[in-house]
C-alpha cells in the first residue's frame, strides 16, 4: 500500500467501527446532482497520478484524484482522447473535476448516442470497500471478465459502494475527419425524423444538439449534428445530408457549452430561479412528448435525451411521459441547488430495483457508511 493510501484505509476501518458517514469527494464539481449530501469530507485528491499509459494499447490507468483535464492533455499528446466526451461541470469557486468522480458519476457528454458511455470503456477498478478492503476487479484488456462485471458496476453508483483508488481506462485515437452541420427552421418533430432517419444510414454521426430559437414561438429551432470519423466518409456526409457546413473552430466552443451546460438554453435558467433542470432519458425513436406547460427540450444523443426546464412540481407529470415511452425522468438540478446543495433525485422505477440496489449497497459497505442517502433515501 503506497503512503498516500494508509491514512485513507485507517480513516475508513475508524468510520465503519464508529459507523461514522463519510462524503467522499473529488473536486466536488456534480455536488449539485443527486440526494442531500452529508457525512466527513473524505478528499480523494491526495490519489493523484497516471500509473501507466500504453498509447499503442488504447489503455491509461491513473489514480482517481486525477484532475480530469490533467488525463485528457495526456491522450491529446498522442492524439487520442475519452471519446464519450465526460462533463466536468467545472465552476469558478469549486475545484476540477477528477477521473474517479467521472467514473463514480457515470456522466457522458454529446457523443455518448454514438460512442457509447462511461461503462463501456472502464476496463478495471481498485477500490476500498466500507471493510477497508483494498479490492481489485477486471483489468487493463476488454475480454477480462469471468462472472459478474464489477468494475462497470461503479460507473454511475456516485460512490455509494466504495471509494475508487485507480481506474484502467479504454481510450480511442481522436477521429481524423470532423464536420457540424446546421439545420435551421426545423421544429422538434422534423428534427427527430430526420435523426432517426440518418441513424438506419450507414452515417458517421456521433452528436446531435435540437433547441428552440428563443425568438421564435412557433416551435421552430435549430439543428446541430455532428461528424467524425474517416475523412471520406464524413465529406461523403456533408454532400448528402444538406445543412449549412459550419467551421470546425468555431463550433468546437459551441459542442463544448454543451456538454458542460454553459449554451445560453441552460444559462436561462439563471433568470427563473422557480425552474429546476429535468433529464428524460428514453428511446431515441420516440415521438415528441406531451410536456407539462408545452415546454420544449433540448434534445441530445439522437432523440434520446431531453433536457426540461420545469418547476419541481411537473415532476409526475414528466416521470409520466417519459415512462409512457419506456423512459425515466429524474431531477438534475433542483431549482435551489446553487442555495441549499443536492437535492435531485434518482428515478429507480421500481420496489425490484430499489431492493438490488440495497442489496449491493450491504454488500460493498455493510456499515453504510459511503455517502448515505446519495442515490437513495433507504439509504
Amino acid at each position: 500500500m503506497d503512503f498516500s493510501l494508509a491514512p485513507i484505509t485507517e480513516r475508513v476501518r475508524a468510520a465503519a467501527a464508529d459507523q461514522t458517514p463519510l462524503r467522499i469527494r473529488g473536486g466536488g464539481t456534480k455536488d449539485f446532482h443527486g440526494l442531500a449530501l452529508h457525512g466527513e469530507v473524505l478528499d480523494t485528491r491526495v490519489l493523484r497520478g497516471i500509473v501507466s499509459y500504453e498509447p499503442s494499447e488504447l489503455v491509461v490507468t491513473v489514480r482517481a484524484g486525477t484532475p480530469l483535464a490533467e488525463l485528457e492533455a495526456a491522450l491529446a499528446e498522442q492524439g487520442q482522447c475519452l471519446p464519450f466526451e465526460p462533463p466536468h461541470f467545472a465552476k469558478p469557486l469549486s475545484g476540477a473535476a477528477t477521473v474517479g468522480g467521472m467514473v463514480a458519476a457515470g456522466l457522458s457528454g454529446p457523443a455518448r448516442a454514438s460512442v457509447g458511455a462511461v461503462r463501456d470503456y472502464l476496463l478495471g477498478v481498485t477500490l476500498l470497500n466500507g471493510k477497508a478492503e483494498l479490492l481489485t476487479f477486471g483489468g487493463q484488456v476488454m475480454k477480462n471478465v469471468a462472472g459478474y462485471d464489477v468494475a462497470r458496476l461503479m460507473a454511475g453508483a456516485w460512490g455509494t459502494l466504495g471509494l475508487l483508488t485507480e481506474v484502467s481506462l479504454k481510450v480511442l485515437p481522436v477521429a481524423p475527419g470532423e464536420a457540424t452541420l446546421r439545420f435551421e427552421g426545423i421544429n422538434q418533430a422534423d428534427a427527430l425524423r430526420k435523426l432517426h432517419a440518418w441513424g438506419g444510414q450507414p452515417l458517421p454521426l456521433n452528436a446531435s444538439c435540437w433547441l428552440q430559437d428563443a425568438a421564435v414561438d412557433e416551435g421552430a429551432g435549430t439543428l446541430y449534428v455532428r461528424l467524425r470519423g474517416a475523412v471520406a466518409a464524413v465529406e461523403a456526409a456533408c454532400k448528402t445530408m444538406g445543412g449549412t457546413r459550419m467551421d470546425n473552430a468555431t463550433v468546437a466552443a459551441d459542442w463544448t457549452a454543451c456538454r458542460e451546460q454553459t449554451l445560453p438554453w441552460f444559462t436561462d435558467r439563471a433568470t427563473r430561479p422557480d425552474r429546476a433542470l429535468w433529464r428524460l432519458s428514453v428511446p431515441a425513436t420516440a415521438p415528441v412528448l406531451a410536456l407539462p406547460g408545452g415546454v420544449q427540450p433540448l434534445v441530445e444523443w439522437h432523440g434520446a435525451l431531453r433536457w426540461v426546464q420545469a418547476p419541481e412540481s411537473a415532476g409526475d407529470a414528466l416521470r409520466e411521459a417519459a415512462r409512457a415511452v419506456g423512459g425515466n425522468a429524474s431531477l438534475f438540478i433542483a431549482a435551489e441547488a446553487n442555495k441549499s446543495g443536492a437535492s435531485g433525485a434518482f428515478d429507480l422505477q421500481s420496489k425490484a430495483l430499489e431492493q438490488i440496489h440495497a442489496r449491493l449497497k450491504h454488500s460493498f459497505d455493510p456499515a453504510g457508511i459511503f455517502n448515505p442517502g446519495r442515490m437513495a433515501r433507504a439509504w
